[in-house]
């Protein structure tokens, strides 16, 4: 198993989640921020599938859908009833990305403070849903 499913596995077994780190969003060039866009998303879908892979047999598992718009590149990784989505906005030759996840403020445009980061939002959406604890 790889460091993600096993960190899956152990969220499963009752380990706490850690919230991930983000930092306010910042201006890029649009190829820039598409590039970034693209990474995320790719890790996204990657471990979106190791994760599904653990999770398979015990209940809920990832969703990880693709939104296009006017301007704007944009996933959603959803588990159960909690979802988090990564946009990426273009305005003129800049872009600016943004999330919207559990647990993450929006007084501000927010945004990952690196890929790595990623796997800790996913671990957050495995939360039990409200009224399951005891």
């Amino acid at each position: 198993m790889t460091p993600f499913m096993l960190a899956v596995q152990a969220k499963l077994d009752g380990a706490p989640a850690v919230a991930p780190t983000t930092e306010p969003s910042r201006s890029r060039t649009v190829a820039a921020a598409a590039d970034v866009q693209v990474i995320v998303r790719s890790l996204a879908e990657q471990l979106v599938s190791e994760a599904n892979a653990v999770l398979r047999d015990r209940g809920p598992m990832f969703e990880l859908t693709d939104d296009t718009g006017p301007g704007q590149f944009t996933f959603t990784v959803r588990c159960r009833d909690r979802a988090a989505r990564i946009t990426t906005v273009i305005s003129g030759h800049r872009a600016v990305a943004g999330l919207t996840a559990p647990g993450i403020p929006g007084t501000e445009t927010r945004e990952l403070s690196g890929e790595d980061e990623l796997q800790a939002l996913l671990l957050s959406l495995l939360a039990e849903p409200a009224g399951t604890r005891n």
